[in-house]
């Protein structure tokens, strides 16, 4: 990660997550993110609590943070606990702080289905959507849930189709994507039960 005030126009994604545990789905996310959007890195947002996610169950956060790092290769790949830093709990106020320290960053949010079709929850989500372009990786039993929900048809004039996803991060908000892109089911919590512990994703 860039220190703050670096000038570079790097081309960033932005994957938030509670990474309880980190996995390769949430590896595989970054790659393709990477490889459709032509991004120079993305960024796992480690946060020290998810507001929609219940605290049992919730590993601390030095772990799930150690286990992220573990996972990527800090190069093109960086996990980072900057909201703990900015002191940041709502994806909305993390966008406005990263904008703050990082002005010449291009940033996309990137997400899953599942957190599309969710949108409507985040707080002030509608500034979420003017702030930065989205990315959405399908995800299986939640893609046409997400296309036909809420959130996707509100936000139906801005969607751009998936062959501009390359050019998405220079696009100026509100804009979005839905990626054709290979699939996995793999989720923290299904981990989180092989091993005999509990808690959502």
């Amino acid at each position: 990660m860039p220190p703050a005030g670096d000038t570079r126009r790097l081309r960033v994604g932005l994957l938030g997550g509670s990474f309880n545990p980190a996995h390769h789905g949430h590896l595989l996310v970054a790659r393709q993110a990477l490889a459709h959007l032509q991004l120079d890195q993305v960024w796992l947002l480690v946060s020290p609590g998810n507001p929609l996610k219940p605290r049992h169950g919730m590993a601390p956060l030095a772990t799930r943070l150690a286990g992220a790092k573990a996972l990527v290769d800090g190069r093109r790949i960086i996990a980072t606990d900057i909201e703990r830093i900015m002191r940041t709990r709502y994806t909305v106020d993390t966008i406005r702080g990263l904008k703050r320290r990082f002005p010449r960053i291009q940033f996309v949010w990137l997400m899953g289905a599942d957190g599309l079709a969710e949108l409507p929850r985040w707080r002030r989500w509608r500034e979420v959507v003017r702030a930065v372009p989205i990315a959405v990786l399908p995800r299986p039993s939640y893609n046409h849930r997400a296309l036909a929900g809420r959130a996707a048809l509100m936000l139906r004039h801005d969607r751009r189709p998936a062959r501009e996803a390359p050019v998405l991060a220079d696009r100026p908000a509100p804009a979005w994507v839905f990626l054709t892109a290979p699939q996995t089911d793999i989720s923290a919590t299904k981990l989180r039960l092989a091993n005999g512990s509990s808690g959502t994703a």
